[in-house]
């Protein structure tokens, strides 16, 4: 067991964490980063399978995402744009394949007047609400205490535009049925992404990739860190804190973290984990009550992510963008996902919530059959046989658990929100599941790092 002392000890060896540590180094302090996989990058993971570079975990970056952007400048990392020419594809509540251009799918008159009515609502609410403080607003209880999917319905009889709109949120973002949380989740949700026009435009959301894949975010920073400041295969399984005034201001050592391989004491600890894990952890003495409370509202989704290698992209050469939807379809969403200067094709495609559920109940084999059999609904029977599948599967994943954030429950948000950052004693959070802007993204995950690290430069200054 090897013993350290540092001014802080980050968990978690995410974009969160590890942002936060390189910003506390350039300001002067000392760290120790343990991470319990046997890698960095948390939820991002480049890997390559049977001969073909996935990106298993987070892949993408939107124009918005400014903080993620300038850290792949400064990086060094090279981003190109996912390929989107040619013609979608959507399939109706009835099972119709339609090819269509555009954002709006192509649906009826009655129903693309009920979506355009509720992008605007959501719209409109997210621009008022925001994504900070989403927990202040006077509409924050009634909001948060009716799940999603009956909001939806009070706002529209049309079914097909519910389900349309509720997809981008529920199978999209959250990955949790769409009455599994509620309409001020979605809010912010979509608050964070600076509109809900920005979820629905798949060119804005899903604009670029880096080249080489997301994980090199977290293997460069990583790298900056040098030598001795990383621990893999350190999952923390005790943290003892003490000596806070109640500001967060600490003297000498106020934390100890003890893992399987590595005992760090510091002045403060930073929890780059998402919360769904914080209880894998033993505080001693306990966490406040509202910490507890708190931490059992807050929970991650499930979905499939599925990969496809294929010869050629053979979509592309029938005018297809590769880009398909359908809310009723077993793969709701797929992509054309391939490599950068790859003459292979690649697709990927996302099975949400109940979905996952159902297929997770049939044998490998039989899984991996209806779902390109779904994908074939839209692109074909060429989607059959691909050269490579894989199935990330996060929520088999021993220090994830879910995908591809924790959200609230049903009136946790307002309830708890206003706290979720507050720290105790020396101990600091900062992930993606808690960001404003970005949230869930790569982007929320270095927005939180970089203010987190600027809290415990200030309380070690004070």
């Amino acid at each position: 067991m090897e013993n350290l002392e540092r001014d802080v000890v980050i968990i978690g060896a995410g974009p969160s964490g590890l942002t936060a540590a390189t910003e506390l180094q350039r300001a002067g302090l000392s760290v120790a980063v343990l991470e319990a996989r046997d890698r960095v990058g948390g939820r991002t993971w480049t890997d390559v399978v049977d001969g073909a570079m996935l990106e298993i975990g987070g892949q993408w970056v939107s124009p918005d995402q400014t903080a993620l952007l300038h850290t792949l400048d400064r990086l060094g990392l090279q981003t190109f744009s996912r390929y989107r020419e040619g013609e979608s594809v959507y399939i109706d509540p009835a099972g119709k394949r339609t090819r269509y251009t555009g954002e709006m799918f192509p649906v009826s008159e009655d129903t693309e007047r009920e979506m355009n009515k509720l992008i605007e609502t959501l719209d409109k609410l997210a621009a008022e609400i925001g994504a900070r403080e989403p927990w202040a607003h006077p509409l924050a209880r009634e909001l948060d205490t009716i799940s999603f999917h009956h909001w939806l319905r009070r706002q529209s009889t049309d079914e097909e535009a519910c389900n349309n709109i509720g997809l981008f949120i529920a199978g999209g973002m959250l990955t949790k049925p769409a009455h599994a949380f509620s309409a001020l989740q979605a809010v912010l949700m979509a608050a964070s992404a600076g509109s809900f026009t920005n979820l629905v435009d798949d060119g804005f959301i899903l604009d670029k990739r880096v080249v080489g894949g997301m994980q090199q975010v977290s293997q460069r920073l990583a790298e900056e860190l040098g030598d001795g400041a990383v621990f893999l295969n350190a999952p923390v399984r005790t943290l003892r804190w003490s000596g806070a005034d109640g500001q967060g201001h600490t003297g000498g050592t106020a934390v100890t973290a003890i893992s399987d391989t590595v005992t760090v004491k510091a002045r403060y600890a930073v929890m780059a984990v998402p919360p769904n894990l914080y209880s894998r952890v033993s505080y001693e003495p306990p966490l406040p009550r509202r910490q507890h409370q708190m931490h059992q509202h807050q929970s991650l989704g499930l979905v499939i992510k599925v990969h496809a290698v294929y010869e050629t992209p053979f979509w592309r050469e029938e005018g297809l963008s590769g880009t398909c939807f359908g809310a009723g379809a077993l793969v709701q969403e797929v992509y054309d996902n391939t490599n950068h200067g790859d003459s292979r094709g690649t697709l990927v495609g996302f099975v949400s919530d109940e979905k996952a559920d159902a297929v997770f109940e049939l044998s490998a084999q039989e899984r991996k059959a209806a779902i390109l059999a779904s994908i074939a609904d839209y692109l074909g029977g060429k989607a059959l046989s691909p050269e490579v599948y894989y199935e990330s599967d996060w929520g088999s994943e021993e220090w994830t658990r879910g995908a591809y954030a924790a959200s609230y429950d049903l009136g946790g948000l307002h309830r708890y929100g206003k706290d979720q950052l507050t720290p105790v004693g020396p101990i600091y959070w900062s992930c993606s599941d808690l960001a404003a802007e970005g949230y869930q993204h790569v982007d929320g995950a270095i927005r939180m790092g970089e203010a987190t690290a600027a809290r415990i430069v200030d309380a070690a200054r004070a």
